[in-house]
């Protein structure tokens, strides 16, 4: 199937597609959309209608056809009143919007119950429902009704007074009045506040949850984006397009140069800054050639080979591939789930040249085996040097540096050792609550965590006892965290959007600082959220989330990340940073709440994605802005160039 360029070309299987079933009441309205979406299609080369364009291409046909519904010029007698509209079609060539009721109302209740309840049950004994089990729900008529979280997907058009929203198919919603609009977009944030939080939405309780330092997240109407603008190099500025850019378009191509098919039961990823990057699989480790244009198969395979011994440690297919000493070694990781949680006592050392496991390490601390969940090298570029041995650790409430070394910094003996014990040379053990997930490091050694309750900890290169900067949640759980290699942005990654911040600060002496080496003080930037755009997020479906987003790949001083991506289900996702940086983006215009970022271009497969990955910076060519992307699917490995337009 191999991949779409880009989101014109885009094609999903009719199992993502809705039908009309949900318009049997009025079909001699639809038989009206239906004339007016050919109209439509007739002046667009695109396969699928742009979504805020073709709800208002139904509205004036409908108009024009003088229906018997009150016009948006007139206010109902009606609470609440809206008009609903339903997208069908998926992103087929029939896609289109279709008028669902032409007057209901919405109303955002108290309950404990989800599903729905039929036509308008009795609303005031609803409201009655409050306690510990009940959250807020947003209902629309009797055709929604969907607990208020993140999973909505909410996209406002403050200029088309209009929402657009996920309640098992996508929806629009638009309203009579502008402060009608206004008022259905405050209570939503309300509710979601309330939901998330447990608190109700006011200015204590947000001071509660975000700290004062951290209001402007909460109000980011009143945040200071100077920072954002600030950290802009200028010498990697690229200029604005003269017309505004949707989700589909691009000043740049996607071109796929190679795929080829794996040995089969891809796990994970290992891109080499060298000669070789590594699929690592059920079967052992293929070795493939880095090439300008992306990575290709040698034909290769290392096999596993286990030592056997009483180690304890599990030999099953590793999760995680870590690279060493200038490439010429790997450290292989497999979590196992203990308690609901991934943890593993040990890890294998390969040697990549022999294609044998050398060493079976412990995970140690005074004398008493513990647990990790996750690996990293010390920093951004440290897999290139040569004589590299230690690395990082993480776990729920530690985190730590492991030395290959004995205390005495000789190599350790291992050929009288079963299982030599790593030795623990820095780092802190929590006492609770820290419930770290996910980790990361900059180009000089400091460290970024992510944690379940959604914070971000930022670690200083010489201290791991105390953050130098903590941010706070947005309520989601931070699953996979990256940084730049100079430290100035880091990129979570939640299961429904990626959150990007800005650490850069003034300090007292005027001085710009990151929030890895101090306090940063009020002066703090709202964060930017990447999303995917609610009809591209249900046909992602909905046990797929968003997973491993990470910056391109640089490792020295004066190079500039340039692109950012993440993976979703079949879809790879990617945005231009600069664009994600820039304040007056078209994309942000009329927007409510924390900026957010829909501008992106897909690479759709035909098979879930395991990961989606930049090669090293240097293996850009003269007419690409960016080095190759690599996209593995558990059967076949593609490598994709971007290229400027001409």
């Amino acid at each position: 199937m191999g991949a779409n360029h880009s989101r014109e070309d885009l094609e999903l299987s009719d199992s993502d597609e809705y039908d009309e079933k949900t318009e049997k009441e009025d079909e001699q309205e639809e038989e009206e959309e239906e004339e007016d979406y050919h109209d439509a299609k007739d002046k667009s080369s695109e396969r699928r209608p742009k979504t805020p364009s073709s709800v208002d291409e139904v509205e004036a046909r409908l108009k024009a056809l003088k229906l018997k519904y009150p016009s948006s010029t007139q206010t109902p007698n009606l609470k609440n009143p809206v008009k609903l509209y339903l997208h069908i079609g998926g992103n087929t060539p029939v896609a289109k919007w279709v008028l669902s009721d032409k007057l209901t109302s919405y109303s955002f209740i108290k309950s404990s119950q989800i599903e729905q309840q039929g036509d308008d049950e009795d609303e005031e004994e609803e409201e009655e429902q409050e306690g510990e089990d009940s959250w807020w729900v947003l209902k629309v008529g009797s055709k929604i009704r969907v607990r208020v979280t993140p999973e909505i997907q909410l996209k406002t058009f403050c200029d088309q007074r209009r929402v657009d929203f996920v309640a098992n198919g996508v929806w629009a919603m638009k309203f009579f009045t502008n402060e009608d609009y206004k008022v259905f977009v405050a209570k939503f944030q309300d509710c979601l506040f309330e939901n998330t939080y447990g608190y109700e939405s006011n200015e204590e309780n947000k001071v509660k949850v975000y700290g004062k330092d951290f209001i402007g997240w909460a109000n980011p109407q009143a945040a200071d984006d100077s920072m954002w603008e600030d950290a802009e190099d200028t010498l990697f500025k690229s200029p604005e397009p003269k017309t505004p850019t949707p989700a589909s378009r691009g000043g740049q191509d996607l071109r796929e140069e190679f795929e080829e098919a794996a040995n089969g039961g891809i796990q994970s990823l290992a891109l080499g800054a060298l000669d070789n990057s590594f699929l690592v699989g059920e079967s052992g480790i293929q070795v493939v050639k880095n090439f300008a244009h992306g990575i290709q198969g040698k034909g290769v395979c290392v096999n596993f080979d286990y030592k056997k011994g009483g180690s304890g440690l599990v030999h099953s297919t590793p999760k995680k591939a870590l690279l060493m000493r200038a490439e010429t070694n790997m450290l292989l990781m497999s979590p196992m789930m203990g308690s609901g949680k991934p943890h593993t006592t040990g890890l294998h050392q390969l040697d990549i040249e022999t294609g044998k496991v050398v060493t079976e390490w412990r995970f140690g601390k005074d004398g008493t085996d513990i647990t990790m969940r996750d690996i990293a090298n010390d920093s951004k570029g440290a897999q290139l040097d040569p004589t590299g041995s230690t690395f990082l650790g993480l776990d729920d409430n530690r985190l730590c540096r492991w030395d290959m070394r004995d205390r005495k910094g000789i190599v350790q003996d291992i050929a009288n050792a079963s299982t030599p014990v790593l030795n623990w040379t820095q780092g802190h053990q929590f006492s609770r609550g820290t419930n770290f997930q996910c980790f990361a490091s900059t180009g000089d050694g400091s460290i970024v965590v992510g944690s379940i309750d959604g914070k971000i900890r930022l670690y200083s290169s010489s201290s791991m006892r105390q953050a130098k900067t903590a941010f706070p949640g947005l309520g989601s759980p931070i699953t996979h965290v990256d940084v730049t290699f100079d430290g100035k942005w880091i990129l979570g990654t939640t299961d429904m959007y990626l959150i990007l911040i800005c650490t850069l600060f003034t300090d007292k002496d005027g001085r710009a600082k990151t929030g890895f080496a101090g306090r940063m003080g009020n002066r703090i930037s709202a964060p930017r959220l990447l999303k995917l755009n609610p009809l591209d997020s249900h046909l992602a479906g909905v046990n797929n989330k968003f997973r491993n987003a990470q910056f391109s790949w640089v490792t020295e001083n004066g190079k500039q990340e340039r692109h950012l991506v993440a993976t979703v289900g079949k879809f790879s996702v990617i945005w231009n940073f600069q664009q994600v940086k820039n304040g007056s983006h078209e994309c942000y215009r009329n927007q409510e709440g924390l900026k957010s970022c829909y501008c992106y271009k897909i690479v759709l497969k035909d098979d879930s994605i395991v990961d989606s990955r930049f090669m090293h910076e240097k293996f850009a060519v003269t007419d690409s802005p960016e080095a190759p992307l690599v996209i593995a699917t558990p059967l076949k490995v593609s490598s994709f160039s971007i290229s400027s337009r001409r």
